[in-house]
């Protein structure tokens, strides 16, 4: 089982970048894919999942109404639009696939599988 995120970077406020979390191994029917973030200093926080199951969504109050969380079964791949991007979301993001009993939940606890990371920065 692997995931790949990828899509991150610089950009200033109010911008948008959109995440990709390509998975390997296992397929996007099976688990419920997480997206996560953990800024220097703090913990690593949940910020939006998809479940297996009916692909139903969730977020974090913080990125909701900018943060859009999709998934493509025919690539494998989940996705996570962000925009209208403030400082604080500044902040490395990890995708991950949870255990299959899981439908929806923002507790890395439950999470098993996680990609490696990709850096978003929102400053000006």
């Amino acid at each position: 089982v692997q995931l790949q995120a990828s899509g991150g970077g610089l950009v200033q406020p109010g911008g948008s970048l959109r995440l990709s979390c390509k998975a390997s191994g296992f397929t996007l029917d099976k688990n419920s894919i997480g997206w996560f973030r953990q800024a220097p200093g703090k913990e690593r926080e949940g910020i939006s999942c998809i479940s297996w199951k009916d692909g139903r969504t969730y977020y974090r109050d913080s990125v909701k109404g900018r943060f859009t969380i999709s998934r493509d079964d025919a690539t494998n791949t989940v996705y996570l639009q962000m925009n209208s991007l403030k400082p604080e979301d500044t902040a490395v993001y990890y995708c991950a696939a949870a255990r299959p009993v899981v439908l929806i939940s923002l507790e890395p606890s439950v999470y098993d599988y996680w990609g490696q990371g990709t850096q978003v920065t929102v400053s000006s």
